[in-house]
C-alpha cells in the first residue's frame, strides 16, 4: 500500500499553520496531496488522482454504465451534504430523508456486491466519511436513525466498518 511512500503531516484543523497556506494549499483546505511538484485538494479529486496515479486495484469502474454512475454518485455528495446541513436547523426527516432514500436506492443497482458499484470503489470511499460523520450526529442530535428502513445502506455500513482501511484511518484519529 501507499502507506510506506506517503508521509502523513498533521496539522491543527482549529489553529492551521501559516506555511500551509503559503507553502502547501493557497486554498487552506485539508487535505491536500503533493505530488511530483503538484498539489491538490479537493477529496474527490485526491481519490481519482491517486487511484491513476499509484499502483494497487483500480478503484475508478472501467465499465462504461458503473462510471457513469459513479460520477452521479460523486456529484451527489453536495446534494447529500447540504440537505444534512440544512438539517441542522429544521426536521432531518424531511431534510434528508429523500437524500438517504437516494442513496438505499443506488445501493440496489449493481447487484455483485454490498457497495455503491457492486464491488468497493471510489464512491464508497467518498461517502464513508460523510456518512460516517451523519449518522453519529443525527443519531445523537436528533434520534433519527439513517438505517431505518433502509437495510442496503445498514449493510453498507457495517460492511464498511469491518474493511482494514476503515479500521485503519479511524485508529489514526483517535
Amino acid at each position: 500500500g501507499l502507506q510506506d511512500k506517503i508521509k502523513l503531516v498533521p496539522i491543527d484543523l482549529l489553529n492551521r499553520p501559516a506555511w500551509y497556506k503559503e507553502r502547501v494549499y493557497p486554498e487552506n483546505k485539508v487535505p491536500a496531496l503533493e505530488h511530483n511538484n503538484k498539489v491538490l485538494g479537493e477529496s474527490l479529486d485526491l481519490i481519482k488522482y491517486v487511484d491513476s496515479h499509484f499502483e494497487g486495484p483500480a478503484l475508478y469502474p472501467n465499465d462504461p454504465t458503473k462510471k457513469e454512475f459513479a460520477e452521479e454518485l460523486l456529484s451527489y455528495t453536495n446534494t447529500l451534504n447540504s440537505g444534512v446541513y440544512t438539517s441542522f436547523k429544521g426536521d432531518p426527516v424531511k431534510e434528508v430523508g429523500g437524500a438517504f432514500d437516494h442513496l438505499e436506492a443506488s445501493l440496489g443497482k449493481f447487484d455483485d456486491g454490498p457497495f455503491f458499484l457492486g464491488q468497493f470503489s471510489l464512491v464508497d470511499i467518498a461517502y464513508v466519511p460523510f456518512i460516517e460523520r451523519f449518522q453519529i450526529f443525527l443519531q445523537n442530535v436528533w434520534k433519527y436513525d439513517i438505517t431505518a428502513g433502509r437495510p442496503k445502506l445498514a449493510a453498507w455500513i457495517e460492511v464498511c466498518w469491518k474493511l482494514r482501511l476503515f479500521m485503519i484511518g479511524k485508529q489514526e484519529l483517535n
